[in-house]
């Protein structure tokens, strides 16, 4: 009887799937011979359900654009110069989105759009819409302010390009390049086919009213 009992507590204990498998099998001999292929592999349970459980866990489709959007993160926080940029510029944005293109490993420049309704003057130096509009300007990380071809200079440098603009740095190139630039600026809007500045500034001013009156608060 005590031999039968640990018999029978063994079979008990013993894995359920095994004994399943192995009284198929056994079972199939009286099966027809097409009937006696099985589409399956006698493994362990547990290691085969292990490897499923990896297999579920490693399929994340959120995790490529969560990593994106931390390394963007992390670019707006290790910018070296930042670069005020007019969004509604088609030229300008040819070369806003060739530096960008440039500079996406790096993250070596904060672009902003000065014409977006987010821009603050108090976040860049106290350089509000008009002031930007009328020549380029950039901030470089410890707060320095400059404009015209050297600050076209400075971005290049932050995205490799230096040699570029790297005449401009002897006198005589840079009188002539500031001049060349001075023109473009002053007639930048007329070129692209938009309406004068002071056009811009009181379309800009009604919009804000109306959304001051909107939501009674300012956004602009």
């Amino acid at each position: 009887m005590a031999l039968r009992s640990a018999i029978s507590i063994g079979r008990r204990r013993a894995n359920p799937v095994l004994f399943s498998a192995t009284s198929v099998f056994t079972n199939s001999k009286s099966l027809p011979h097409s009937h006696r292929s099985f589409p399956f592999h006698v493994t362990k349970p547990g290691l085969q359900h292990s490897i499923r459980a990896i297999q579920g866990t490693t399929v994340n489709p959120i995790t490529p654009k969560r990593d994106e959007e931390m390394k963007q993160d992390n670019n707006d926080q290790n910018w070296k110069i930042k670069m005020l940029y007019d969004g509604d510029c088609p030229l300008c944005m040819r070369e806003v989105n060739m530096l960008r293109e440039k500079d996406k490993e790096n993250g070596a420049i904060k672009f902003v759009n000065i014409s977006s309704e987010d821009y603050s003057p108090e976040e860049n130096q106290g350089l509000d819409y008009k002031i930007v509009m009328g020549k380029i300007h950039a901030i470089l990380s410890d707060g320095t302010v400059v404009t015209n071809v050297e600050a076209f200079r400075k971005l290049y440098e932050a995205v490799g390009l230096g040699w570029v603009y790297a005449i401009t740095k002897y006198k005589p190139v840079a009188i002539v390049a500031e001049a060349v630039y001075g023109v473009w600026a002053k007639y930048r809007l007329q070129i692209t086919g938009r309406p004068p500045i002071e056009q811009i500034l009181e379309s800009r001013r009604m919009k804000k009213d109306e959304v001051c009156n909107d939501s009674n608060s300012c956004k602009m």
